[in-house]
């Protein structure tokens, strides 16, 4: 004991920047503090680090304020609590922790990947088991994982309680923990100079918002893109403030909404999320987001770094014939047109969800990379359409089935156990990812070659059958759908 609180003294008074063993605990020295984290084979972690002060009471519904500086020892073994949502039990507002894995004993500095987690800003969180960074830190790279306000709590708009009326607080959040990476990830062995964000879904839309934003420009270097929405337009400040005005007539004329309990705030916004499923998400503030993801990469307004982009070959599933019918009937096709598009699908329930796949997310990735490779930025697409073998004989909906394979975890909810073939499929990914971090270039190795997407609609087709480059298969298709 007195050997680990020498130590600890003489780090202190030597003022090193980058995290140290202490007996069998990692150490780092932060802003906030003085850090021990916890190691478990070849990783060290550091779980539940505030990189904002707790939204709570008079802070809920205002920009993330910093934590205080401190010289005190704390602990960092747990996961801070999940941010407010009615799926989850435990949640709280006072949400906005990340988390660092690294490789232990490894000298930096090292690669950085922070990831943004999905769940339609109304859920989800970092310290879901699937994104354990452990096997992603094995490879050399410091992986971040971060919280950020969700639903009500992170993008409600009402001009009374946000004095500029800006709703997106859940992505000043990620602008926050950008800005804690930025200052703070050299204590931990990673290099501030080296960050690449990467997401899916909504998080995904977070990261494409924040290659459009000022207030984000610099914080990161590199962007991977997972199953984005790209086509789809903001709420406008109209649009949001109208919402906001219902959910505080949902919760109560008399009510203070800074005081009212969390329980509360959760059934106001179920109230509105069954009308209106864009109720709470990113709107056009004229701030910290101007315009539309799509309108902002064809003016060549976003960040001109590397970016990989794409989606996985079935995105969704219908578990009503009512949302088979209503999706048929947005495509504006003709039954017998969707039917020449898709001839190699049987059911109409198969037909509304590769539709669906197509529209929402296909062919804007396209549309997307073909912006950003306009840009001269270099641009990466692929295409995940690879379906663990013991799924095979029923492959349900392929939402987020490539998060397993990239994070490599088995065995937890939401990831089954893999196959060797799995396994080697996951490594390759794993491989792709980790060398975009490092160099803005997913080759390397033994690894098949991807191409850039510049000039015609190449990219990397991640198949049951191999991992290759080509043009795409399905472009012509998807012409037509953009039309």
């Amino acid at each position: 004991m007195r050997s680990l609180l020498a130590l600890i003294a003489f780090i202190l008074l030597a003022g090193w920047a980058m995290a140290q063993p202490v007996g069998q605990f990692p150490f780092a020295l932060t802003r906030e503090g003085q850090m021990l984290g916890a190691v478990e084979g070849e990783v060290a972690s550091f779980k539940g680090l505030a990189y904002a002060a707790p939204p709570v009471g008079a802070l809920r519904w205002r920009p993330p304020q910093p934590t205080p500086e401190s010289s005190e020892m704390q602990t960092a073994y747990k996961y801070g609590a999940p941010c407010l949502q009615p799926a989850l039990v435990e949640t709280s507002e006072d949400c906005l922790t990340l988390n660092v894995f690294r490789p232990f004993g490894v000298d930096g500095p090292l690669p950085v990947m922070m990831f943004i987690h999905g769940g339609g800003f109304v859920s989800g969180t970092a310290s879901a088991p699937l994104f354990d960074g452990a096997r992603l830190a094995q490879a050399g790279v410091i992986v971040v994982t971060a919280n950020y306000r969700l639903g009500a709590l992170g993008w409600l708009a009402d001009p009374a309680l946000s004095e500029g009326g800006s709703g997106n607080y859940g992505l000043m959040d990620l602008v926050a923990a950008l800005h804690w990476v930025h200052d703070n990830i050299a204590a931990f062995g990673g290099d501030p100079g080296n960050v690449t964000l990467f997401g899916h879904d909504a998080g995904a839309t977070s990261i494409a918002l924040l290659m459009l934003s000022a207030q984000a420009r610099g914080l990161f270097h590199k962007a991977i893109l997972q199953s984005i929405p790209a086509r789809t337009q903001l709420r406008s400040a109209q649009e949001a403030e109208a919402a906001g005005r219902q959910f505080m007539a949902a919760l109560g004329p008399q009510a203070d909404a800074r005081a009212a309990e969390p329980r509360r705030l959760l059934a106001a916004q179920s109230r509105l999320l069954e009308t209106s499923r864009r109720s709470f998400a990113p709107m056009i503030d004229g701030h910290l987001v101007t315009e539309d993801i799509a309108a902002g990469f064809a003016a060549g307004h976003q960040s001109r770094i590397p970016v990989i982009i794409g989606s996985n070959e079935d995105e969704t599933g219908f578990d009503s014939a009512r949302d088979v019918k209503e999706e048929v009937a947005s495509s504006g096709l003709t039954s017998d047109e969707l039917r020449k598009l898709y001839p190699d699908l049987a059911t109409p329930s198969e037909l509304a969800a590769r539709f669906y796949t197509d529209r929402i997310f296909t062919e804007p990735a396209r549309e997307l990379a073909r912006l950003h490779a306009a840009s001269g930025a270099a641009t990466f697409r692929y295409r995940f359409a690879y379906v663990p073998e013991a799924r095979r004989a029923n492959p349900e909906g392929g939402r987020g089935r490539e998060l397993q394979f990239i994070f490599g975890v088995e065995g937890v909810l939401g990831a089954g156990i893999f196959s060797r073939g799995d396994r080697e499929v996951a490594t390759r990914m794993r491989s792709y990812w980790i060398n975009f971090a490092r160099s803005g270039d997913p080759n390397g190795g033994d690894l098949p070659r991807w191409d850039q997407a510049a000039g015609r609609d190449r990219l990397l087709l991640i198949t049951n059958d191999r991992i290759a480059s080509g043009d795409d298969p399905v472009a012509a298709r998807l012409d037509r759908l953009a039309r």
